[in-house]
């Protein structure tokens, strides 16, 4: 997936054990989807957090952020729990969604580290990309957010 790809509508189940479509997520308004290689871990602690700490400015875009990998629901919901994040994270186990989404890798490796700012027209916005700088991805989505002035909540 790259920048003005328009993405099929998948299904997920969030750390809640609701199964959602990115169809539902989009009827809210625009969707951050970030793909993070395993819940627990210093880098996606890190990533997941500054999501967290940024959520107001999301929110002034009408944007909601989610994190997915392929942690199982119950991994996903303690990865919730401890970091008090408080937005969707889907369990993608068969890294299905990923795969759409070109981050998967071969074999067991984890996925990789790729975030989309994704439209409600299922268009992608922009396509953000660093395996090792944690903070780049949710600052470069809210810059993607700023630069379309249909995403401004008045």
């Amino acid at each position: 997936m790259q920048r003005n790809d328009v993405v099929d509508d998948f299904e997920a189940i969030d750390q809640h054990g609701n199964t959602v479509t990115l169809t539902e997520m989009l009827s809210h308004g625009p969707v951050v989807l970030f793909f993070y290689p395993k819940a627990m871990t210093g880098g996606c602690t890190a990533e997941s957090c500054h999501f967290r700490n940024l959520r107001a400015e999301f929110a002034r875009y009408g944007a909601q952020p989610v994190g997915i990998s392929a942690d199982s629901t119950a991994q996903q919901a303690e990865f919730d729990e401890a970091n008090s994040l408080g937005f969707p994270l889907l369990s993608d186990p068969d890294r299905r969604v990923a795969a759409q989404f070109g981050v998967k890798r071969p074999g067991p490796l984890w996925n990789r580290r790729k975030t989309f700012v994704i439209d409600q027209d299922r268009r992608v916005v922009e396509a953000i990309g660093s395996e090792m700088n944690m903070e780049i991805h949710a600052d470069q989505a809210l810059e993607a957010l700023a630069r379309e002035s249909s995403f401004a909540q008045g």
